[in-house]
């Protein structure tokens, strides 16, 4: 599965590594993602990947764990 961000698209991203003789290497970020459960408009919830970044911030919403 990739690392990418079901509610934002937020993904990987690149650069370069700057070393202190100042040369330069490429490189990649990957996007902070986490596997939660979600739940859709409709009630169904489903397990999807997630950025830290739109759990902060509320745009998506967790199914809660039910206790017996």
């Amino acid at each position: 599965m990739s690392r990418v961000c079901s509610v934002c698209g937020k993904s990987k991203m690149g650069g370069n590594t700057v070393s202190h003789s100042n040369r330069k290497a490429p490189r990649q970020w990957n996007a902070n993602v986490q596997k939660v459960k979600v739940v859709a408009d409709n009630g169904a919830v489903s397990s999807e990947y997630v950025c830290s970044r739109c759990l902060r911030s509320g745009k998506v919403a967790r199914a809660t764990k039910v206790s017996k």
